[in-house]
């Protein structure tokens, strides 16, 4: 009897299309938003299997671990992380220090998140280093990596490929599972901790309190901004349990500030802040605000400990270095009669700050507040801060798919505040109806997100 023969299927080796080859900084960004971007996603697990460190430890390795090339310092907490790290990194780079500064998000260009000495990574530099870790993600065994794992591992080899000295590093989302997590930094710096990303990091701040000192290492050095009475119950815990000394800016160290009108910069605060080895007096806090004072005095407790850890600081240059921090997105005023403000604020402790730091820095007759945030977020919470400053409310799409529905917002501002409020299907809708109802004397506001500010800001540009 003939025995059947069972023909088998013929193996080809996978080749790469030409066409998805990263060469160019557009195909970058085209490789980029083939990737799974939460920043976008509407919904999604907080889970290891969806964030967890496995996959971007098996990146770094197959690069070669760049992020063990330099020194560092880890940005975590809920809101003003960025302005730490930025004002941090400014008074580092004034040193003579190479300070490399990763952030996120961006608001207007994507290469904004990649700094060096306070220039971003250049457009051909950027789709070089996406190529590096894309052309190994078959290696490390991470075939379809996420956006923010790539964007991270591109950032740390490129601060190991130009030497820098030390990289200042924000934590994108909570702390445990992010993909920055890989590094052990000099010092932590944890921000004050507030409700955000509720669905992912928790319902209460001892949850989320838990979730951001997931970045906590044994042995480092923690400084953190004053906090809630049960979010310092919760770092101090999760400290001892990572065998890592915690203290707080306002302990161990002499902390005021105050605010002040000159000509030369108009309404400013002013913070003095001494230590058993530092001695910094009315230091000119370089972004407005009382929130901006608190961030000023955790970077300059974090430069601090970086002093005691060996790294040579010259105080007058590095405070010098502060009048460099400009950062898109942050109380921006981008027109004028009448005045439109933009601010990235986007959660309740941020939009609590932003309406007191308007109070505190601009004069005016009446407030257009344009606002639209995502729908994982406390907006329940947000509302009810904006009622604080809005004479006028005008709700709109956060330009993003993570979009919280507008007429959804409205209705709960109605029974918030009792008061109407209008909606609007776009910015740009948003902005005639603004327009149309404010004199020279008024503002606008708009905020809830950094996808709506940076929206408007090249709205704006484009005039």
């Amino acid at each position: 009897m003939a025995r059947a023969t069972i023909s088998q299927p013929t193996l080809r080796k996978k080749t790469t299309k030409t066409s998805d080859r990263v060469k160019t900084f557009r195909s970058a960004i085209k490789y980029l938003q083939s990737l799974t971007n939460y920043e976008r996603v509407p919904k999604f697990q907080y889970t290891p299997a969806n964030f967890g460190l496995a996959r971007m430890n098996r990146l770094m390795a197959a690069l070669g671990n760049p992020h063990r090339a330099f020194r560092s310092v880890h940005i975590a907490g809920t809101k003003g992380k960025g302005s730490t790290a930025s004002m941090l990194a400014e008074m580092l780079r004034c040193t003579g220090l190479k300070i490399g500064l990763y952030t996120s998000p961006h608001v207007l260009d994507i290469r904004e998140r990649i700094v060096i000495d306070g220039k971003m990574i250049s457009e051909n530099e950027f789709a070089r280093q996406v190529a590096a870790v894309k052309g190994l993600t078959v290696k490390a065994r991470v075939p379809r990596p996420t956006y923010f794992e790539v964007l991270t591992a591109a950032a740390f080899k490129y601060f190991a490929d130009q030497a820098v000295d030390i990289a200042v590093v924000e934590v994108g989302m909570g702390g445990r599972l992010d993909s920055t997590n890989v590094i052990t930094p000099e010092v932590v710096g944890v921000t004050p901790i507030s409700f955000d990303h509720m669905a992912q990091l928790g319902r209460d701040l001892p949850s989320i309190a838990k979730e951001k000192a997931g970045v906590f290492k044994k042995g480092v050095q923690i400084v953190s901004a004053p906090q809630d009475d049960r979010v310092r119950a919760v770092l101090k815990e999760s400290a001892t349990t990572s065998s890592a000394p915690l203290r707080f800016s306002d302990e161990r160290s002499e902390y005021s500030y105050r605010f002040e009108f000159s000509r030369s910069v108009g309404r400013h605060a002013r913070i003095c802040f001494t230590t058993p080895t530092s001695r910094y007096e009315h230091v000119h806090v370089p972004l407005p605000g009382e929130h901006q004072a608190v961030n000023c005095g955790l970077a300059l407790a974090l430069l601090d400990v970086l002093k005691d850890r060996g790294v040579t600081i010259d105080n007058e240059r590095a405070i010098e270095g502060l009048a460099n921090v400009n950062l898109p997105g942050r109380m921006q005023i981008i027109a004028e009669n009448p005045r439109i403000l933009v601010d990235g604020a986007h959660n309740a402790a941020s939009i609590d700050a932003l309406m007191r730091a308007i109070g505190q820095n601009i004069t005016y007759d009446s407030m257009v507040v344009i606002f639209g945030c995502h729908k994982d977020k406390d907006i329940s919470g947000m509302i009810r801060r904006i009622q604080v400053g809005a004479d006028k409310v005008i709700f709109t799409s956060a330009g993003s798919p993570r979009s919280a529905d507008p007429a959804e917002l409205a209705a709960t501002y109605i029974e918030c505040s009792g008061k109407m409020a209008q909606v609007a299907p776009s910015l740009s809708d948003a902005l005639n109806i603004a327009l149309s109802a404010t004199g020279r004397e008024d503002l606008v506001c708009i905020t809830g997100s950094f996808c709506l500010a940076g929206e408007a800001i090249k709205h704006y540009a484009k005039r």
